[in-house]
C-alpha cells in the first residue's frame, strides 16, 4: 500500500468570509466548536496518509498552535510550507510540493470538504499517467462555479468553462493528485494562480484527467455555506 502525502492549502485571506470569521484563517473557522481543519483531518484518517503538509501564511499561528496541541490524535506527521508573502494558489502549491518526497501528491483546499475516495482517485491517476488528476463533483442548477468538460472515453479534461448558470454539469472539486516531477511550473513567477497558469495550459496539452465523485461537498468560502456546514457536519 502506498503512503499518501497530502497538501492542505490553508494560506488564504478569506476575504469573502470576513463578516463571519475575521480573526483566523478560513480552515480554522469554528464548526460546532471545532475548527474546519478538524473535519478534514478526521476524513484523512480513513486513508493511508503518512504526512500532511499545511501551506500556511495569514495568521498561521492559529493553525500551528492547534495542530501542536492535537497532533497526537492523528497517525500522520505534520509539516509546514510557510508563505512569507501571498503566493497565490499556484505559488502556494509549488512551495508545498517542495516539502514532499512522493512523486504524486494529493492537494486539498483548506476551506472545502469533498468526500472523495482518495484510493480510487490515486489509483486512477497512476493508471492514466496524467500530470494532474482532478476530482470532479456533479452539480445541478449552479452559477457559483465554472464547469469542467471531460472526454468520456479516456477521462481527459478537454475544457474549463467560465462561471455562468449551468443546469447540470461537473465542477472542479478542489482535490487533485499532482505529479510533482512534471514540468508544471516552468517559467512562472513567484505568485500565480494554479487554475489559470497551470490547469488551463495543461488542459490544452491533454495532460489532465478527471474522475467523477459524488460524495458530500461543501465550500465554506461564503457565509451561506459556512452556516450550512454548521448543520451538515454535526
Amino acid at each position: 500500500m502506498i503512503d499518501m502525502e497530502i497538501v492542505i492549502l490553508a494560506g488564504g485571506l478569506g476575504t469573502r468570509l470576513r463578516s463571519e470569521v475575521s480573526d483566523r484563517p478560513k480552515c480554522m473557522a469554528p464548526i460546532n466548536g471545532r475548527p474546519f481543519l478538524y473535519y478534514l483531518l478526521k476524513y484523512l484518517k480513513r486513508y493511508p496518509v503518512s504526512k500532511v503538509i499545511l501551506s500556511v501564511g495569514y495568521l498561521r499561528e492559529f493553525i500551528m498552535d492547534w495542530v501542536s496541541a492535537n497532533c497526537d490524535d492523528y497517525p500522520f506527521t505534520f509539516d509546514y510550507a510557510v508563505e512569507e508573502e501571498p503566493l497565490g494558489t499556484g505559488g502556494g502549491i509549488r512551495l508545498a510540493l517542495s516539502h514532499a518526497s512522493s512523486d504524486n501528491v494529493i492537494v486539498l483546499n483548506g476551506d472545502t470538504f469533498f468526500d472523495v475516495d482518495l484510493n480510487q482517485l490515486y489509483d486512477s491517476h497512476l493508471v492514466s499517467q496524467s500530470y494532474i488528476t482532478l476530482a470532479l463533483k456533479p452539480m445541478t442548477r449552479f452559477d457559483r462555479y465554472g464547469s469542467v468538460v471531460i472526454n468520456d472515453t479516456d477521462k481527459r479534461i478537454v475544457e474549463f468553462r467560465e462561471k455562468q448558470f449551468c443546469e447540470c454539469g461537473l465542477i472542479n472539486g478542489g482535490v487533485y493528485v499532482v505529479n510533482r516531477n512534471k514540468p508544471l511550473f516552468q517559467g512562472l513567477p513567484s505568485k500565480f494562480s494554479f487554475e489559470t497558469s497551470v490547469l488551463e495550459p495543461q488542459c490544452h496539452l491533454g495532460n489532465l484527467c478527471g474522475i467523477v465523485q459524488n460524495g458530500y461537498f461543501i465550500d465554506i468560502g461564503i457565509p451561506e455555506d459556512y452556516h450550512k456546514a454548521q448543520r451538515d457536519l454535526l
